[in-house]
């Protein structure tokens, strides 16, 4: 294909992208087209005349310029790239069975880019160190949580033995009334025996 006849073809096709906002042609083609509509979405964020000239430039028509300008561009603000995706289709075209795809931007009309979490930017990112070795002021923050986490571990063992001690009073007691008991009988035996 002549240069002129390539750049002809890709600026038809976006004009047919920036239309319709999905087509379907053959794989190669769609990858290609890509980098020419990212590169108007692009212009369509910057919104300002000397974009709209050169986004004219490519579509040759006010109408897309407009159309490119006010609805396709808001869409992605917020986004900074992979503004189109290419889908596969799995039959080839009959004839030359070349592999066809679908091509469509990444967010369609009514659709909202998804909630972004908080992003550092790329300089003040830090890089992960090795961990550091533990200093003794580190070593002492980590006995107390140890011993917090074996004190958890001991109560169920107290409450074990508070049973016991409740048998044992119990055992004391009856100890101390079989005591009483033997007491009352040996005076009772000496009684017995001056009596007889």
């Amino acid at each position: 294909m002549k240069p002129s006849h390539r750049k002809s073809m890709f600026r038809n096709m976006a004009r047919s992208m920036v239309t319709h906002e999905r087509i379907r042609t053959t794989e190669i083609r769609a990858k290609e087209l890509c980098k020419v509509v990212d590169s108007l979405v692009t212009l369509a964020l910057r919104n300002d005349l000397h974009a709209r000239r050169q986004a004219y430039k490519v579509l040759e028509n006010h109408q897309l310029v407009q159309k490119l300008f006010d609805e396709i561009g808001p869409r992605f603000a917020g986004v900074n790239g992979g503004f189109t995706r290419v889908v596969k289709l799995g039959q080839p075209r009959r004839g030359d069975c070349a592999a066809m795809a679908v091509i469509e931007f990444s967010l369609l009309a009514g659709e909202k880019p998804a909630a972004k979490t908080e992003e550092k930017p790329a300089g003040e990112a830090k890089p992960k160190k090795a961990p550091a070795k533990k200093t003794a002021a580190a070593k002492k923050e980590e006995a107390p949580a140890e011993e917090a986490e074996a004190k958890p571990k001991k109560a169920p063992a107290k409450k074990k033995a508070a049973p016991k001690k409740e048998e044992a009073p119990a055992e004391e007691a009856a100890a101390t009334e079989e005591q009483s008991a033997e007491e009352k009988s040996a005076e009772e035996k000496p009684a017995e025996k001056t009596e007889e």
